[in-house]
């Protein structure tokens, strides 16, 4: 309940006063297990990118969160699980797993953390990890202009989200060159799906 009433208000921030342009909704499954996986460029980011799909997204937060009790209880609400960066935490892979194998959507973001420039950095390679134990499609997804949100140039600025059609990994997870490759590849489909968005943001 928490959640739904949370991404309502996200609607009405996100579209009406941020005039959000929405594109790709389609490709994002109506039913089963997926990865939702975009570039990270600012905190606004995990609600923004689960708010215009019909699906519940799990997302992965930084296990600094957990230590308020306030901001615990939130980010349980909200379908946040903690990990620890930095490392490759076993029990924050294992939850992700079991999320998926249940036949939810695991939002991730595959750089690991905030982009400080932009720009799309490199991945890491641990979204080609769980998708080599759940073999679930990944749907990739841009977003932009997040990090303008109340900035001193833009106030208000336009966003946009952008969700690309479903691609897999087919590789084993002991191979870790392969994992390396695929990871770095999703987000040069990362990077051409932003581009669309700031495309579509100037006409």
């Amino acid at each position: 309940m928490f959640y739904q009433i949370f991404k309502l208000l996200c609607r009405i921030v996100f579209g009406i006063i941020f005039r959000t342009k929405i594109i790709g909704a389609e490709n994002v499954p109506k039913k089963n297990a997926f990865i939702l996986a975009a570039n990270h460029v600012s905190n606004w980011d995990p609600p923004f990118l689960g708010t215009f799909i019909s699906r519940t997204v799990n997302y992965m937060g930084k296990e600094e969160l957990f230590k308020n009790p306030i901001m615990a209880a939130i980010c349980h609400g909200l379908n946040v699980f903690p990990v620890k960066r930095g490392t490759a935490d076993k029990n924050a892979i294992k939850t992700a797993v079991k999320i998926l194998k249940s036949g939810k959507c695991l939002g991730i973001f595959p750089e690991g953390t905030r982009s400080k420039t932009g720009k799309i950095g490199k991945a890491e390679s641990g979204v080609s990890l769980i998708a080599a134990m759940t073999k679930v499609p990944i749907i990739p997804a841009a977003i932009v202009n997040t990090e303008k949100i109340f900035s001193v140039d833009v106030k208000f600025p336009r966003l946009a989200v952008v969700y690309g059609e479903p691609i897999n990994f087919s590789g084993s997870a002991k191979d870790k060159d392969a994992m390396n490759d695929f990871a770095q590849s999703l987000m040069n489909e990362i990077a051409k799906l932003k581009t669309i968005g700031e495309n579509a943001l100037k006409k």
